[in-house]
């Protein structure tokens, strides 16, 4: 054999052994990528819309790699059936409340299923195990939802802009402040207005204070008037006092109210002529016989009066005169010597 044949035979075997390394080590990379060399469990979870999952598609769980989906399939309940394979040494984290969802790698990315949740009270999941799903957003519906967003921003933005021109033109309240100098020096002065009164609320808030402190000081008449039970017992007895004598001005005030009473009726009998006193009183006719009556019996007693006069100076009654004089002088001397 020549030994130019010998090279030519040499190159293509180093090329045939570089093509058989390559190989081998694209199915060892592409292998491990599957999970192909580890020891797996197979699980099923069963969903009503899978949006585009597949085969080969990644499983993950609390945001590691932990499989691969093996088999789609759609059985008789127009439901999706997906087989994952599961590293075996992430079994132990996985639990059978755990739950399985559709998601996504990324915001457009391939098609995952996602393993989550599980509590320690629950023991950890077996082969052909079958795992609760959660309904996904599908990524339609999260375009809807962004449309349906954009929507209601262009109307909040429109309704800003519309505000802004409106009080920009001073139309409504705010607008008229910003606006209509007037009505800004009216809110001027209702603010000062308001900041006096707050100064005031401070003095009279102040004035409570000094009066708390002067209650709060003993020796004080406020402060005895407070906390003294002595003294309290004595405006007690005082008001009950006050109440007593009110009562009594009250019965007063009541027989007062009849007294007049009465004599309001006894000025109305006066005043009535069918009265005896009435006609004495109010009948000019009787009155003058009255007065006539009267000089009468004065000018009789007159007459009397000389008529007993002349009978002490007849004979025949001038004994009985003189023994009544000297019993009458008898009495005056027993009278002063009595009281010597």
């Amino acid at each position: 054999m020549s030994t130019e044949s010998t090279k030519r035979s040499v190159v293509v075997g180093v090329f045939v052994l570089l093509g058989i390394i390559i190989f081998v080590a694209g199915v060892f990379v592409l292998g491990g990528q599957q999970k192909r060399f580890t020891k797996s469990i197979r699980l099923i979870a069963i969903f009503k819309d899978v949006g585009g999952l597949k085969a080969g598609n990644n499983v993950w769980f609390s945001g590691v790699k932990v499989g691969t989906v093996k088999r789609v399939t759609i059985n008789s309940n127009a439901q999706v059936e997906v087989d994952m394979d599961v590293e075996q040494s992430s079994q132990q984290f996985i639990r059978k409340d755990a739950t399985a969802a559709i998601s996504s790698d990324g915001l457009i990315g391939n098609k995952i299923v996602v393993i989550a949740g599980g509590t320690n009270s629950h023991p950890e999941v077996e082969e052909g195990d079958r795992l609760q799903t959660q309904a996904a957003l599908s990524s339609d519906q999260i375009l809807e939802t962004l449309q349906e967003n954009n929507n209601n921003l262009l109307r909040v933005t429109n309704d800003f802009k519309e505000l802004v021109g409106n009080l920009r033109k001073g139309k409504g309240t705010v607008g008229a402040v910003l606006t209509d100098s007037m009505v800004a020096d009216n809110f001027k002065r209702a603010m000062v207005n308001l900041e006096r009164a707050s100064v005031n609320t401070a003095k009279i808030t102040g004035s409570v204070s000094q009066f708390a402190s002067r209650l709060n000081t003993p020796g004080t008449l406020a402060n005895e008037l407070v906390s003294d039970t002595a003294i309290f017992r004595r405006l007690s007895r005082s008001a009950g006092r006050l109440e007593n004598a009110a009562t009594s001005a009250d019965v007063a005030v009541g027989n007062l109210r009849r007294t007049t009473d009465n004599f309001n009726r006894a000025s109305e009998k006066l005043n009535n002529n069918n009265t005896p006193l009435g006609v004495l009183l109010t009948d000019q006719e009787t009155a003058n016989n009255l007065r006539t009556t009267l000089r009468n019996l004065n000018t009789g007693s007159a007459l009397l009066n000389e008529d007993l006069k002349a009978a002490q100076s007849n004979f025949l009654l001038r004994g009985f005169f003189k023994k009544k004089a000297k019993a009458d002088a008898k009495r005056s001397a027993d009278s002063t010597a009595a009281k010597q």
